[in-house]
C-alpha cells in the first residue's frame, strides 16, 4: 500500500490531537513537522514518532520526501503558509477555518489551481460518516423547511481573556479570542453550523446577524472581538439560523425539519448520534406524538480520521478537491463569516482597508 507522506505545520493542542486520528489512517504517514523553534519540533517529533524536523518551512515544502502538507497554526497564518507549500507543489489540507478572509481564500484557491494540487478546509462536520448519512437520508424526506444549527462551548480560554481584562492576568489575549489572530467565537466553532448549512442547502441569499463582542488589548491598542453570536439566513421556501458562543454552553440538538419529520443530530461539530422524528398528527398536548428512530450510523474510532480519509481518497482517485469540503463551499462559508463580522464589526489585520461594505451572497 502506497502512502501519503505529511509534513505537519503547526506543534500546538490541534496537530495532537488531529495526528492521533490521522495514525488511524493505513495511508497515512508523518514523515516531518515544522516548528518556528527546534525545542517545539523535536518534541512534538517525539511524541509522535516522526523522523524528520524542520524550523524553515520552504526547506520542509521543497523536500521530495514528502506529499502533502497538513497545516495547524493559528488562523491569521493559514493563507500564506498554504501558499507557499502549495507552490512548492505541495496538496494542502488545513485547519479551520481556511482563511482569515474570502480574499485570502480566493488567493489560495487560484495558487492550488495554478499548481495543480489538492486543497482542502479540514472540517470534520461535513465529513463525519453520520453526517453522511443525514446528508443521504435528506432525499428522501421531502421539501426542506428548516435548518437550526447549534454550538456553543464554554470556553476555559475565556476565564483567562476575563482576567486579562481586569488588569489581574498581564499575558497576550489567547488567539482563540484575539483579533490579531483571526480569533473570536465565529471563526473557531461559529463556522462549524455553518459549513455544513452551505454543503446542504448552498448559499443563502442574505444573512442578518447579532453578535456579542467586547474590546481585547491587541498590538496596536484595543479591537472588538466577537465572544457569542446567531445568525438568520434566508433560502428560497425554507430558512436556516446558526447560534454559536464561547461563553456558554447549550445542549440543543442541530435540526433540520422536513415535510416528512425532523432529522435530528446530536452535535454538529461531529455528529455521533441521529435521530428522525416522521412528522405525525396534530396532538393538542393529549397525545406522545410519533416515536423517535435512532438511525445512527456507526462512528470512526477517531473524530479526526475522516478528514484525512477524505483528503487521500481524492489524491489517489485523482480529483482535484473534496466533494463536501469543495473549493466553492470553502469560499462561501468564508463569504458568509466576513458578512456577519462586517455586521458585528469585527475586523482583523488581515482584512485590510478593503474590507469596507457588505460581501455580495
Amino acid at each position: 500500500m502506497k502512502k501519503v507522506r505529511f509534513g505537519i505545520v503547526g506543534t500546538g493542542r490541534i496537530s495532537d490531537w488531529v495526528l492521533k486520528g490521522a495514525v488511524l489512517e493505513p495511508r497515512f504517514e508523518a514523515a516531518a513537522v515544522c516548528s518556528r523553534t527546534m525545542e517545539n519540533a523535536s518534541s512534538f517529533a517525539a511524541r509522535h514518532s516522526i523522523p524528520k524536523i524542520y524550523t524553515d518551512l520552504d526547506k520542509m515544502a521543497s523536500d521530495p520526501a514528502i506529499d502533502a502538507i497538513y497545516i495547524g497554526t493559528p488562523n491569521h497564518t493559514h493563507h500564506d503558509l498554504a501558499i507557499k507549500c502549495m507552490n512548492h507543489g505541495k496538496h494542502v489540507l488545513c485547519e479551520k477555518p481556511l482563511a482569515s478572509n474570502s480574499r485570502e481564500v480566493k488567493e489560495m484557491i487560484a495558487a492550488a489551481k495554478a499548481n495543480g494540487v489538492v486543497l482542502m478546509e479540514a472540517m470534520i462536520s461535513t465529513l463525519s460518516p453520520n453526517f453522511r448519512m443525514v446528508q443521504e437520508k435528506l432525499e428522501s424526506l421531502g421539501k426542506v423547511r428548516h435548518y437550526s444549527g447549534t454550538f456553543c462551548q464554554y470556553s476555559s480560554k475565556y476565564e483567562k481573556l476575563k482576567g486579562i481584562l481586569s488588569g489581574e492576568d498581564g499575558s497576550p489575549v489567547p488567539s482563540s479570542f484575539n483579533p490579531d489572530c483571526s480569533g473570536g467565537a465565529l471563526m473557531d466553532i461559529g463556522i462549524y453550523p455553518i459549513y455544513p448549512m452551505v454543503t446542504l442547502f448552498g448559499r443563502p441569499k442574505a444573512v442578518k446577524a447579532d453578535i456579542t463582542s467586547c474590546m481585547v488589548p491587541v498590538r496596536k491598542g484595543m479591537a472588538t472581538i466577537d465572544l457569542q453570536g446567531t445568525a438568520l439566513f434566508e433560502y428560497d421556501g425554507m430558512s436556516a439560523s446558526v447560534m454559536y458562543s464561547k461563553i456558554a454552553d447549550s445542549r440543543l440538538n442541530t435540526e433540520i425539519s422536513c415535510e416528512s419529520g425532523i432529522l435530528s443530530m446530536d452535535q454538529i461539530h461531529i455528529t455521533r448520534h441521529v435521530e428522525f422524528i416522521p412528522h405525525g398528527a396534530p396532538t393538542s398536548g393529549r397525545a406522545s406524538g410519533p416515536g423517535r428512530q435512532d438511525i445512527t450510523v456507526p462512528c470512526d474510532p477517531d473524530e479526526y480520521l475522516c478528514e484525512f480519509k477524505e483528503f487521500i481518497d481524492v489524491l489517489e482517485t485523482g480529483g482535484k478537491e473534496s466533494t463536501n469540503n469543495s473549493l466553492d463551499n470553502s469560499l462561501a462559508v468564508a463569504e458568509i463569516l466576513d458578512e456577519i463580522r462586517l455586521q458585528g464589526g469585527i475586523v482583523f489585520p488581515a482584512d485590510r482597508n478593503d474590507f469596507t461594505s457588505p460581501l455580495p451572497l
